[in-house]
């Protein structure tokens, strides 16, 4: 039997209460065009929850990236009250808060399930609200994306001299690893992701993964399409609320709020996990996109550049140093576990498709 998504049930739940008139008129800022699927549609179904379970006692107008404010501004919209809630990923914010990039992803860290034990059961939460809270703004998970792609090229990369100069749109840690492997990097919202690739502005670009990819229609704009994702195995997504809009309410809206933001980000790594699978075989078969991996030299040398890069982050922030620490004490704690649980069981239900030849499914 097909069970509805945990906010549809409990919207179905609500459905006969009876609605007042709204008491409190929010608006809620997104980092993607309107309707964009996962993340608009996402916040779309998180406002309309909130109404409902408030029996229409919030009003939550949903604004799409540039209608009321860009999407490097929602979190500073968010801190000042123009917004009282926002969608946000914290490494987007890495220029106020440089730990936040910490609070994103790191790279060849944790997986979003990791990510979302340390930050429900590890401390985590609590140093995420500690990171925000001079900006009074509560951050609630807001979901996941699962591990992402390598991104999108239309210059392969072989060598490492490949990297020199190459241009390329990538955020967090993983832009200055880049950076210093010798790319040149840039952080674009994702509006501009595709004609800036189109125009040759950039040569390079990551965003997420097959779902989102197709639908932004990077494959029309880029050749190749590589792979693992290294840099954000676990992207956060967040929901940003202003500590005045919550402490305005009473508390049985301030539990619904605060609770509606978390169930959505529970839908959010299924949808995920639902799409890539079958947008990854469009883009294959339809497409006839170039699948290809990064050589195990690139991947390494990434590797060595993200310690160092880390390294001098904590050295610089104390709060990125305690956050730190915290993960790498977490991730030590789970991995015998995950050794011998996920990922055991995907090496032995699958065979090894390592070295999967460009534009064969990755079923074969």
């Amino acid at each position: 039997m097909k069970m509805k998504p945990l906010l549809g049930g409990l919207l179905a739940l609500l459905a006969t209460a009876t609605v007042q008139a709204a008491e409190f008129n929010w608006k809620y800022a997104t980092i993607v065009p309107p309707n964009f699927p996962v993340f608009g549609t996402g916040a779309n179904r998180l406002a309309k929850a909130i109404e409902t379970m408030s029996q229409g006692r919030i009003s939550v107008h949903v604004y799409g990236a540039g209608e009321l404010v860009s999407a490097f501004e929602v979190f500073d919209a968010v801190s000042r009250g123009t917004v009282e809630m926002g969608q946000g990923a914290p490494y987007f914010w890495k220029g106020k808060v440089p730990a936040a990039q910490l609070l994103a992803t790191t790279p060849f860290g944790m997986t979003a399930e990791e990510m979302n034990g340390w930050f429900l059961y590890g401390g985590g939460m609590e140093l995420y609200r500690e990171a925000y809270a001079p900006f009074d703004i509560v951050p609630v998970l807001g979901g996941n994306t699962g591990p992402q792609m390598g991104g999108w090229f239309n210059k392969e990369i072989n060598t490492l001299k490949d990297l020199q100069g190459l241009k390329i749109r990538v955020p967090g840690l993983g832009g200055e690893v880049y950076s210093r492997a010798g790319a040149t990097t840039l952080n674009l919202p994702g509006s501009e992701i595709f004609p800036a690739l189109q125009a040759g502005t950039i040569d390079a670009t990551d965003w997420i993964a097959p779902f989102n990819d197709l639908a932004f229609g990077l494959h029309k704009a880029a050749r190749y399409y590589y792979w693992p994702g290294w840099h954000e195995p676990g992207g956060t997504v967040e929901v940003l609320y202003s500590k005045q809009a919550l402490e305005a309410l009473p508390d049985d809206l301030r539990e619904i709020v605060i609770r509606a933001g978390e169930a959505s980000g529970h839908e959010m790594l299924a949808e995920f996990t639902a799409n890539n699978h079958r947008a990854l075989q469009t883009l294959l078969a339809d497409e006839k996109v170039e699948l290809r991996r990064f050589p195990d030299p690139v991947i390494e040398r990434f590797r060595q550049i993200t310690a160092e890069v880390i390294d001098e982050l904590v050295e610089t922030d104390p709060l990125a140093a305690r956050i730190y620490q915290s993960q790498k004490q977490f991730l030590a704690q789970v991995s015998a576990w995950q050794r011998i649980s996920a990922q055991a069981l995907m090496d032995a239900r699958t065979a090894p498709a390592r070295d999967a030849a460009p534009n064969q499914s990755v079923d074969d």
